[in-house]
């Protein structure tokens, strides 16, 4: 039933963005001449190695010129892509990953092989689920970049507090997740996006992560 409603709703929203997906790519393209899409290698269910695609939010050599943590207004976000993150449009084009199998619409979403590498055996255990476009933890962790801009080392602070948080909150949700419950979650992130303040971890029953600094 998942499967159906991911084929359901992934082939209905390409259909229906799909003007916007265009401008979008023409704007892209138009602002510096560069590749619309941004590729990157990712680990999904079962470990299988697949890319995400995404619109290119950043300067066309932007894997090469820094770390693969996005941290604060970092430099080589283009202007547009500013625009594209914010409201998380960049991330529209994994439909296709969604029907083409490698994805869903909700589940944890998929890191890069440099911090799977470091997952502990029961962090190991998020790879058993498939990887989606959004869930609990990236509810939660919307302005991520700037929570890592707040740390003293972003790096260490998201492979020892925000990447355990993550997969503990996805692990929880897998436990009693439902397509009622990936629905509303669905229906909350679009409503975060567009700047609506919506509280689904009580509605959940999962543990608000809590760093111990204000955001």
């Amino acid at each position: 039933m998942k499967r159906l409603f991911d084929l359901v709703f992934a082939g209905l929203g390409l259909v229906l963005l799909m003007p916007f997906l265009l401008l979008a790519a023409a704007a892209i393209k138009l602002s510096d001449g560069g590749s619309v899409f941004f590729r990157q290698r990712r680990i999904g269910r079962d470990g299988q190695p697949f890319h995400i695609w995404k619109f290119r939010s950043m300067v066309q050599d932007a894997p090469t010129a820094g770390a693969s943590l996005t941290v604060g207004a970092d430099k080589r976000i283009t202007p547009l892509g500013r625009i594209l993150r914010r409201y998380k449009l960049d991330e529209f084009p994994q439909l296709i990953n969604v029907l083409a199998g490698q994805m869903s619409l909700v589940g944890p979403r998929p890191e890069v092989e440099e911090y799977v590498a470091i997952y502990s055996p029961a962090q190991r255990e998020v790879l058993k689920l498939k990887p989606g476009i959004t869930d609990p933890a990236s509810f939660a962790f919307f302005d991520e970049s700037e929570i890592l801009a707040l740390s003293g080392d972003p790096q260490k602070f998201y492979r020892d507090e925000l990447m355990p948080e993550k997969i503990r909150i996805n692990l929880e949700y897998a436990r009693q997740a439902t397509l009622y419950s990936d629905f509303v979650l669905i229906v909350a992130t679009l409503a975060q996006a567009l700047g609506a303040k919506v509280d689904i971890f009580n509605w959940l029953g999962i543990r608000a992560p809590n760093f111990g600094f204000e955001k």
